[in-house]
């Protein structure tokens, strides 16, 4: 049968005209059209992910400035990699039009499919570059966390931190252009067939083949071995170049199906056997003060006596005071000359600084259990204040005390339900809690968080006065303002900074911080109970900052360490550089007390250790990156994902920096060291023998 010419036009054309598809509802398009609409629809999504990881490399050229450029242009190289894993499965949806070539509606289906999904994409993306100036990590399950614990203080917190409505508009403007474009891709490998035979043979085979492709391309890599991991990102000694060659989307994914699986990744519980992990692991924390205690249940449950110190006879309470996002970097006692903790720099002089202490995680909920339940950072277990597993009984410091008759009081300026704080720290022994809701008349409320952190410390200072009267006791006091969106009193009693591009709103919050954090010390110091009382001042975490020293992002875990008390600096002088981390802070505290006492902390008293011992720290990012990392001195092996660890010397002088060691002795101890304190002290928390006692 002979085509009219209005059929001719139409027929092994890409013309783009209704006309073709209402004059020929019938006419089937070739499967080499379908196969070019999900070959372009492959590249495009490709091309637009490749230019969100731009948008990510620009906001960050602070980050980049010392990054050789080969570096840089491997991250985008392996980027790609990345990016085909998302577009294969972005994309395969197209290739059921293969079965349907006589179906435009199919198709027409498939590039709103795309436009919905990479619009969600875009929108992510795009959050990402706010996530990543916070966090300095891609998108992980930090997003889950957040979500979960609480929507409204979350939403609160973004609304009133982020430009959402210019953000949802970009949003929205990009994803119309990306469907635009997908919907060109679309009229353009509509290629007509005038045949009436369907080809099913060719059509199966078409969408087998491309079936094949999606699972290659899903797999990221020809090797016979496992498929592409986050691990293979890491390629370069500089963690921005790494980080960008990740994918948002692939972390996000993967963070989602941990969450899934509920549990620990069992490879840290197979390191080694488990009595070689025991031994290393007592080998690390005990010395010849502590005499092991049911060492046939528990890993290191241990009687310590501290040596005896008459000028520590005096101390008789405790109070903690844990600093929101307090970074090291920007403390002047620290050597820092930023001109922001001058409060802080002053009560440097009057106690024991340590200056190589670091938080063992990146987020508050990791500083509070570390510091007040002498437990450690594990992978799986990041968030254990929120997991089952977190209403086990530790070896705390609330616990330690509570037996000793002491009193207690939490005093903080948020809400307690957030990260399960009052429901994990009153199974722990804490007993009185004073939250967001408990005070009258405050200065300044902020509508996400709660009051800010000169109302915080005097409602602090009234609690000390109260509990005083009847026992000795431990206060635990935890600051907020200095956390997104920073939201401070309308007038400050200084100078807003304004010279320091995006850190200027973070530090002057963390300038706030310190002045309230002088002004409790003010309100303080002629109080009855000052003068026997040990304050422990430290930080909860650090923050993003343009230098970022190794691939563990070493300084968003450098933060001060201050004990001020009767006899500290008589007895221990002002510094310390010893290496230390939050484990250690309970079992330092309890041995200036002078009185023998039962724990299983996993950290030492740092009061008490040989004088040749250099100190130690296990340390781990918030979320699920899985890099773990052993300091020892001077020395941090960092263990990236999938990647063998890496040794450095790191300096925390004026120009932090760390260069690569090649010491295999060295290596190898401290390897098995990491390993082997990760396995024993995961296995212990899985079977529920981390308490003080039996």
């Amino acid at each position: 049968m002979t085509a009219t010419n209005e059929e001719a036009t139409c027929v092994g054309t890409n013309t783009d005209t209704s006309a073709c598809d209402s004059a020929f509802p019938g006419r089937n398009i070739r499967i080499s059209g379908h196969l070019a609409l999900y070959a372009c629809s492959v590249v495009t999504v490709m091309a637009v992910m490749s230019g969100l990881r731009m948008l990510l490399f620009i906001d960050n050229q602070g980050l980049v400035e010392a990054i050789p450029s080969t570096d840089i242009m491997s991250g985008f190289l392996i980027g790609a990699r990345f990016d085909l894993i998302i577009a294969a499965y972005v994309c395969f949806p197209l290739n059921v039009s293969v079965l349907f070539p006589a179906n435009v509606g199919v198709r027409k289906l498939a590039y709103g499919w795309l436009t919905v999904v990479m619009g969600v994409i875009i929108a992510l993306a795009l959050s990402e570059i706010y996530f990543y100036r916070e966090f300095q990590q891609r998108l992980n399950s930090l997003v889950f966390v957040y979500v979960r614990e609480d929507p409204r203080t979350v939403l609160s917190m973004i609304w009133h931190g982020y430009p959402v409505i210019v953000y949802l508009l970009v949003s929205a403007l990009l994803a119309i252009a990306v469907g635009a474009l997908f919907r060109q891709i679309e009229l353009k490998t509509r290629y007509y067939s005038a045949h009436a035979t369907k080809q099913w043979g060719r059509r199966i085979l078409a969408f087998t083949v491309v079936a094949m492709a999606t699972v290659l391309f899903g797999r990221g890599t020809v090797r016979s071995g496992p498929p592409l991991r986050w691990g293979d990102a890491f390629h370069s000694n500089h963690v921005f170049a790494n980080h960008l060659a990740l994918n948002g989307i692939f972390t996000l994914a993967k963070a989602w199906t941990a969450e899934l699986k509920k549990k620990s990744d069992k490879t840290w519980l197979k390191s080694m056997p488990l009595n070689d992990a025991t031994q290393i692991t007592r080998e690390i924390l005990l010395n010849s003060r502590d005499r092991l205690v049911d060492g046939g249940s528990a890993a290191v449950r241990r009687l310590h006596t501290p040596p005896e110190n008459p000028a520590l006879n005096g101390i008789r309470n405790v109070v903690i005071i844990l600093m929101e996002s307090f970074s090291g970097e920007f403390v002047g006692a620290l050597g820092k000359d930023a001109g922001i903790t001058a409060e802080f720099d002053k009560l440097a002089k009057q106690g024991l600084l340590f200056e190589q202490f670091f938080s063992n995680g990146t987020h508050t909920h990791q500083g509070m259990f570390a510091t007040l339940a002498g437990f450690p950072n594990l992978p799986g277990y990041e968030y254990l204040m929120q997991q089952s597993e977190g209403t086990n009984h530790f070896s705390g410091i609330s616990k330690l005390l509570s037996k000793r008759g002491y009193g207690n009081v939490y005093v903080y300026n948020g809400d307690f339900s957030w990260d399960n704080q009052e429901g994990f720290f009153r199974n722990q022994g804490m007993t009185h809690f004073v939250g967001r809701n408990d005070y009258v008349d405050p200065k300044y409320s902020d509508p996400t968080w709660g009051v800010s952190d000169e109302d915080m410390f005097t409602r602090a200072a009234a609690e000390l006065d109260r509990i005083a009267d009847s026992q000795p006791f431990l206060a635990v006091i935890q600051s907020l303002s200095n956390h997104f969106p920073y939201a401070l009193p309308d007038t400050l009693p200084f100078p807003r900074i304004t010279d320091r591009g995006v850190l200027s709103e973070h530090l002057t919050a963390m300038k706030y911080s310190d002045w309230a954090l002088g002004r409790f010390f003010d309100r303080i110091r002629s109080a009855y109970y000052y003068a026997d009382t040990v304050f422990v001042i430290l930080g909860d975490h650090g923050f993003a900052i343009e230098n970022q020293v190794t691939n563990v992002n070493l300084l968003r875990f450098h933060v001060p360490l201050l004990l001020i008390g009767p006899g500290i600096v008589e007895s221990y002088g002002n510094r310390r550089s010893i290496v230390g981390t939050q484990v250690d802070v309970a079992p330092t505290i309890m041995g200036l007390l002078q009185k023998p006492f039962q724990h299983q902390c996993w950290g030492r008293n740092l009061l008490a250790l040989p004088a040749d011992d250099l100190g130690f720290g296990v340390i781990k990012p918030s979320g699920s990156d899985q890099t773990v990392a052993l300091l020892h001195g001077n020395r941090i092996l960092v263990k990236n994902p999938g990647t063998a660890p890496e040794l450095f010397r790191y300096d925390l002088g004026p120009h932090p920096a760390a260069r690569p060691l090649n010491e295999p002795d060295v290596h190898a101890q401290m390897e098995n060291r990491l390993l082997a304190y990760i396995q024993r002290a995961t296995q212990s928390l899985l079977d529920n023998t981390v308490a003080d006692e039996h």
